[in-house]
């Protein structure tokens, strides 16, 4: 199932989607693709900016060894990481927690409002950076095209704020995938950005939710996407595919 064109349609309309997805993602998690002890949850936002975030939680530490993720490298297009001694600080603030456990990775999926305004944005890029020096991974969806307040994307204006270096999506890719592994200061860890471009029209490959600085499971984007379009309404797919209803 193509990425779908979510500029031609009201915020609102994404915002369904954007739901139904989120469950979809934390279904198929749940389903077996996580290590036992490892749990998915969909947590609201506090600041209501994001309609939710997909959690990936687990109860107490994982063993070694526990079976579940991969520890070889993701085969994403582009990997970034700070060229000198540049680490992520943590920072001095309780870890984000659920009564089920540690938070070890959050996925966001990006939405209209996130990029409403200057301070939405600011907002947005903030928090994924308090995720990332608490040490919680961070896998980022953005199917929405740069614009005047993210001129080289969100990965941009996140990873400016690690190390600053010249980043531009590929010529007709203008949307993004990004997978941060949390650094680690103590032991000398930097932060590293797996990143896939895409566009409109094309399928997404799977990329990796990591739950530890070795380890990470793959994350069906486009399996999902897909069994979310199918049950959206007959109206609704018209809207987003059409930019209009059946009968208009």
């Amino acid at each position: 199932m193509p990425m779908h064109d979510w500029t031609r349609v009201e915020p609102t309309i994404f915002h369904h989607f954007h739901q139904q997805w989120s469950v979809s993602i934390c279904d198929a998690l749940n389903a077996g693709l996580l290590p036992p002890g490892m749990s998915a949850l969909i947590e609201p936002h506090a600041a209501g900016l994001i309609p939710n975030l997909l959690a990936v939680e687990r109860r107490g530490r994982a063993r070694d060894g526990a079976p579940g993720g991969v520890a070889t490298a993701p085969q994403t297009r582009m990997r970034v990481e700070p060229k000198g001694d540049t680490l992520l600080k943590r920072a001095n603030r309780v870890a984000i927690r659920h009564r089920l456990g540690e938070v070890v990775c959050i996925i966001e999926i990006a939405s209209p409002g996130n990029k409403a305004s200057a301070s939405a944005v600011r907002s947005f890029v903030g928090k994924t950076l308090e995720f990332l020096r608490a040490g919680v991974n961070v896998l980022l969806v953005d199917p929405f095209p740069p614009g005047p307040r993210d001129p080289h994307s969100l990965h941009t204006l996140i990873w400016d704020e690690i190390e600053e270096a010249p980043f531009d999506l590929p010529s007709g890719e203008p949307l993004l995938l990004a997978s941060y592994r949390a650094g680690d200061d103590r032991v000398a860890l930097p932060p590293v950005a797996f990143i896939e471009p895409f566009r409109v029209g094309a399928e997404m490959p799977d990329m990796p939710a990591w739950i530890d600085p070795d380890s990470y499971v793959s994350v069906p984007l486009e399996r999902t996407y897909q069994s979310s379009w199918e049950v959206c309404p007959s109206d609704f797919r018209s809207l987003v595919e059409l930019g209009r209803l059946p009968d208009e």
